[in-house]
Order: C-alpha cells, then structure tokens, then sequence
C-alpha cells in the first residue's frame, strides 16, 4: 500500500498539482514487449512534459489538423484513426506505462508518422502545452467512469475541465466522448449541453457510433455485459 511520502499516492499528488486527478497511479502490469518499446521508441515517438506551448507544425513536421486523445488506453482506437487518415495528426495522452508502450509498437509496426504520444496528466497539458484554438477535435473515449459515488468527484468530464478544454477547440472543432456507464453518460450530456460554447451534434442528445471511430475490445466487453455505449459529439461555437 502506498504511503503518505510516496509520490505517486493520490493525495500528495493531488495536493502538489493542484486538482483532483481523474486517475491513480498503480504499479500496473507490463509486459516485456511494452517494456521494450518504451525503452527503444519512447524518444522517439513521444513528447516530454513541458511548460511551454507546443508547436505541432514543429513536432509533426508539416501543418495538418490536430487531434488530442486523451486517455488512449492500450493504443488500438489511436493507431487504427491514424492510419485510416494519414492527412490528419494525432496527439495522444496517456498515463499508464503499459498503455504507452503497447501504443509505441503499433506505431512502429504500423509505420504510422502521424501519432505522438505524451505521458502526462491531461490537465497539466492543457493549462501548459496545448494553444488555444489549435485543436481540430479532441477524442475522450471510455475514461474511467468511477461509479462508486463517492469518487464521482474524479471523473474527468466535469464543468471545470471542459471550461478548459473547449478554449484549445477552433471555431467548428469537433469534441466526441464516448462511454458504456449509462449515468457517467447522463453525467456527460449533462455537462457538454450546459456549457454555452458548444453545440450538440444530434438533437437527440446522443449521437450515433461515427463509422471512423473505431469498436474498441474494451466495447465489445461492454457491450457483451450488456452495457449500452453513448457517443456525444459537440462542436464549439
């Protein structure tokens, strides 16, 4: 169990950023595959955390739209977009090591010259690294719905983390969460239809899957325990 002093407890953590994180730092399974690919391809293909706002026309090489996923798990749903559209650029954010390293080898396998991985906590990238209007959409797809009420407080879709992100949208940007916990989805539509700079896709509150967002093997779980999956896609004002 970690301690108090331990860096990477909750609450030293959070007390040292500054918000409640929407995650915990575990000592988490990782295979020698993944261990290998951050230990080769991390320099490669990732961004270190800075305090600076990142140039993409400098970090991709060339002016494309820009895509920021936040949360991209194992790497599937980022590789498979990526590759299905190489005229777009994509951003990925992650903070778990297994998650980084299995998304390293698909880039590699892949030859995908289009993704760029930084493993850092989502808020502290928006508040320091990401310009405002710089983002052609932004993918949260499946965050961790913790449904136990008392850790609600830790869901990343709340008021104030979209009142941070929707500046980082340009005009028209797309904004698609995706979950299969029906009151984390509730909670969502919730959120993005009370904030004034977005507009809902769909009058009908959720939309349907977009066929370029790909069924993750985390869905099919989902959805073979019976659990309804919910997209919302918004643009800014």
């Amino acid at each position: 169990m970690a301690s108090m002093s331990d860096p990477f407890h909750p609450d030293t953590s959070e007390r040292r950023f500054g918000h409640i994180k929407s995650f915990v730092r575990r000592q988490g399974k990782i295979t020698a595959g993944q261990r290998l690919a951050r230990e080769q391809l991390l320099a490669r293909w990732s961004l270190p955390f800075q305090t600076a706002p990142l140039q993409f026309t400098e970090v991709f090489g060339r002016a494309a739209p820009v895509t920021l996923e936040i949360g991209f798990g194992m790497g599937e749903t980022t590789a498979a977009m990526a590759k299905a559209m190489p005229e777009r650029d994509f951003l990925g954010l992650e903070v778990y090591p297994a998650g980084v390293g299995a998304l390293l080898r698909r880039i590699e396998e892949e030859q995908l010259s289009n993704v760029r991985i930084l493993e850092h906590d989502a808020v502290e990238v928006l508040t320091h690294c990401i310009p405002d209007a710089s983002l052609a959409s932004v993918h949260i797809y499946f965050p961790d719905p913790w449904p136990k009420a008392r850790h609600h407080k830790r869901r990343l879709i709340q008021p104030p983390f979209i009142e941070q992100l929707v500046p980082k949208l340009q005009l028209g940007g797309l904004l698609h969460c995706a979950t299969d916990w029906a009151p984390y989805a509730e909670q969502m539509l919730s959120v993005l239809q009370g904030c004034e700079r977005l507009q809902n896709c769909s009058d009908q509150g959720y939309s349907p899957r977009p066929s370029w967002r790909p069924e993750t093997k985390f869905e099919q779980r989902g959805l073979r325990l019976g659990h309804s999956v919910a997209d919302l896609l918004f643009t800014r004002l």
